[in-house]
């Protein structure tokens, strides 16, 4: 192991993501992957003696805060990839770490290209009159709408908001072909085989409509999101949300 490298763990090693966590960092310059758990192990056994400095948190939609209190708990800085981390959670999560001097961060996606796409996303969403989302991704993802998705949806609004502008207005109840609501913004789900994760994001006023798409053929484009999430986690203190926290702080 080299003095300068990040030693890291990686949690869900089986998954999709996880395996491809495993994959990238054991060919990444700057990391060492030093114990990798796959769903048949428990890694609150050994991770603390595993020397790992950060934790890849990447198992099953609703996990993800749990498993980073545990990992806090056991010294470790978590990045938590799982979808269904609350701004709440995170809220707390955020307190736990600065009390035990460590730092994390949640990521909805590590994709650079979907983090832009919300951050365009919160822009059109002071200029238009109504939103919906459209996410497709293949049969296997579990959850639905997806992280992104849903993420997607609190900045719109938590950007009209910080703009002093009234919420949209939210789909007619009774109607579930219009998507389900989050934060008043529909979301629609499309699961299909040869899909693998997009997302356009529907703005419309009088006389326009703007798309923003956003289109992943493969978990490649996770990587260099994955790179900077990591070494930001390796240094920060309380954690953060949202991918642009270690895009900002690029070095």
């Amino acid at each position: 192991m080299s003095s300068d490298s990040i030693a890291v763990a990686v949690i869900g090693a089986r998954g999709k993501l996880g395996r491809f966590a495993c994959e990238w960092f054991a060919r990444a310059p700057g990391f060492d992957l030093v114990a990798s758990y796959g769903s048949d192990v428990d890694w609150r056994r050994s991770i603390a003696d595993s020397g790992a400095r950060v934790a890849f948190e990447a198992t099953r939609a609703g996990l993800g805060f749990e498993h980073a209190c545990e990992l806090l708990e056991r010294g470790l800085r978590p990045v938590v990839a799982t979808s269904g981390v609350s701004i709440a959670e995170t809220t707390e999560l955020d307190a736990r770490a600065r009390a035990a001097q460590l730092g994390g961060l949640v990521v909805p996606n590590f994709s650079i290209g979907a983090w832009l796409m919300m951050r365009m996303a919160e822009e059109a969403a002071r200029w238009f009159e109504g939103a919906e989302i459209v996410e497709l991704h293949h049969p296997r993802k579990a959850d639905a709408p997806s992280g992104t998705g849903a993420e997607t949806a609190r900045r719109i609004v938590a950007a009209r908001r910080d703009a002093g502008l009234a919420a949209f207005d939210p789909p007619s109840p009774g109607f579930p072909a219009r998507g389900a609501a989050r934060d008043g913004v529909p979301i629609h789900s499309v699961r299909l085989p040869g899909l693998y994760a997009h997302q356009e994001v529907l703005f419309g006023a009088v006389g326009e409509t703007l798309a923003l798409r956003h289109d992943m053929a493969s978990p490649e484009a996770f990587g260099p999101g994955i790179t900077l999430a990591v070494r930001y986690a390796a240094t920060n203190s309380g954690v953060q949300r949202g991918l642009g926290a270690a895009l900002e702080r690029r070095d």
